[in-house]
């Protein structure tokens, strides 16, 4: 049977042809052996999961088990649910017109049995796609047991004129439909407990029974859940009836490695938008976006039981590559690459998507999903350049002044160098001197790497550690990376200006805002006689 228009189209055809046909746990089980058996790639484009998630989904399918993924959202679990699909026959008989994909050799429904009993080998049957085997349902408080396995439907018992409890009355729902391939349903504890009830006879007895009539069909589906865990919100919870009759749970998760989740952030987000256009994004921005996430799931302000989703590093990746891209057009520039000050307008996508501990505490979105971004670019900044407050080892024979033994040994191994910025003291005395720069998102490039070039040493200092730059514009970047870096390291200031940033001396910042506020009557604490800070 080479192709689609060479299989058998009746029953008898069927027969000599020898074609057997599997349940559908065991076609599933025969396609995913010989996959193993070839090495073909299972779940293409799901990464971090090939030594944890995967091989407990290949050992339940191996069972012939149900299956639920259990894990906070944004963790790949509908996903993997459709691409079951990719185990299935590539076409499978059913005989024609049958509402619920009646095996040729085993009907079950009235209206299959009466067409072989009628047709005999003569019975016309169709083959249908794997995609027409699968059915999918999110749960929703207002699904029906009518929604997922049927119920009468009186008009046409009235026009038939069959009695309720004919088999031809009844309405089929979506369980039935995907008779001999595989139901999902998503969100499981969001589905009503009474509704819960009704599918523990399909998962235990394999039958279906609507309305109490007595018409039974012995269903043969592959039923997969997914579900938050039980205290993500309390929408609800699955019925330990339920559960218990659920084979395998599949505990899903987020990426363990910042490299991980960029893969699986550059598999998702749209980036390559423009066929005139270079997009260029350095690897340490990516790394910036994917570390946000990571601190926002160890986040004390972040609920953790709703989880933080790998959508939020998505939207904030294609929001930077977007802000990019409106300065080339704006600037008339050919290449799109993102800048230290791009990150500001990738809040848009992070705001809405972590749930803060106490919602309208001081603490708001906005000010949280800053911070997470400024402990991301510091924790970075450390893996290209030196750590601005690491502490240095003294050697005692580097004293001026002899010591003696005993005097050498009570000194501490290590102490505070006070050039522990050393590395960036030309960049940082720049600013002591009172020099500022103020950088924009909206600054054609030239106007840009020119501002950064002002500061001294600034360049040199980047030339230094990273030893190849691809271009200007990798190099202009990496100066305005170091700028932030040591910024959230507390060596120079930032302000937020209404049109961009300005970089400034920390100190005499410090002293401007402690001026500011004296000269405010308002800001002063009246009962304890001190200034606010």
């Amino acid at each position: 049977m080479s192709g689609l228009q060479n299989y058998p189209l009746t029953l008898g055809e069927l027969k000599r042809s020898g074609y057997k046909v599997l349940a559908v746990k065991d076609e599933i089980r025969k396609n995913l052996v010989e996959k193993l058996k070839n090495k073909t790639e299972i779940f293409p484009g799901i990464i971090g999961y090939e030594k944890t998630v995967i091989p407990q989904i290949v050992n339940a399918i191996l069972a012939k088990h149900d299956i639920i993924f259990l894990g906070l959202r944004g963790q790949a679990k509908t996903k993997m649910a459709r691409m079951l699909v990719d185990l299935l026959d590539e076409f499978t008989p059913i005989i024609k017109g049958s509402e619920i994909n009646d095996n040729p050799y085993f009907p079950i429904s009235k209206f299959a049995v009466d067409t072989v009993e009628t047709k005999g080998d003569d019975t016309e049957i169709e083959w249908i796609g794997r995609e027409s085997r699968f059915g999918e349902k999110l749960a929703t408080p207002d699904v029906t047991i009518a929604d997922l396995i049927g119920d009468i439907d009186p008009i046409k018992a009235a026009t038939q004129r069959l009695h309720y409890s004919h088999e031809g009355a009844i309405h089929f729902g979506i369980v039935p439909r995907t008779n001999r391939g595989i139901f999902a349903i998503n969100e499981l504890p969001d589905l009503q407990p009474r509704i819960q009830v009704g599918l523990l006879n399909i998962m235990q007895e394999r039958d279906i029974q609507i309305r109490g009539f007595n018409i039974r069909f012995p269903l043969d589906v592959f039923i997969v859940y997914t579900a938050n865990p039980e205290d993500y919100t309390n929408r609800g919870n699955i019925i330990t009836p339920l559960k218990d009759r659920i084979d395998s749970q599949i505990i899903t998760h987020y990426p363990k490695s910042i490299e991980d989740g960029i893969k699986i952030t550059e598999s998702q987000s749209w980036i390559k938008r423009h066929h005139d256009k270079d997009v260029i994004i350095p690897y340490y921005m990516k790394e910036i976006i994917e570390s946000a996430a990571h601190e926002a799931r160890r986040s004390e302000f972040v609920e953790q039981k709703s989880g933080v989703s790998a959508r939020m590093t998505i939207s904030a990746m294609e929001n930077l590559v977007s802000n990019a891209e409106r300065r080339s057009i704006q600037n008339d520039e050919q290449i799109i690459f993102p800048r230290i000050t791009d990150l500001g307008a990738v809040l848009p996508g992070m705001t809405g998507k972590i749930e803060l501990v106490f919602e309208g505490e001081q603490e708001g979105p906005v000010k949280v999903s800053k911070a997470l971004l400024g402990k991301s670019v510091r924790e970075v900044f450390r893996k290209y350049f030196p750590d601005p407050l690491k502490r240095k080892t003294k050697s005692p024979a580097s004293n001026a002044f002899q010591k003696s033994e005993q005097s050498r040994k009570d000194q501490p191994k290590t102490e505070l160098s006070n050039s522990a910025a050393e590395p960036y003291e030309e960049v940082i005395g720049w600013f002591e001197d009172g020099n500022y720069i103020e950088l924009n998102d909206d600054m054609k490039f030239e106007e840009y790497f020119n501002t950064l070039k002002r500061v001294e040493g600034l360049e040199k200092a980047v030339k230094k550690y990273i030893k190849t730059v691809e271009n200007e514009y990798e190099l202009a970047s990496l100066m305005e990376f170091m700028l932030d870096g040591l910024h959230n390291n507390s060596k120079i200031a930032k302000d937020e200006l209404d049109d961009g940033v300005s970089y400034k001396d920390m100190v005499g910042a410090m002293l401007y805002n402690k001026a500011t506020q004296r000269d405010s009557r308002s800001s002063y604490d009246y009962e304890n006689e001190e200034w606010n800070s």
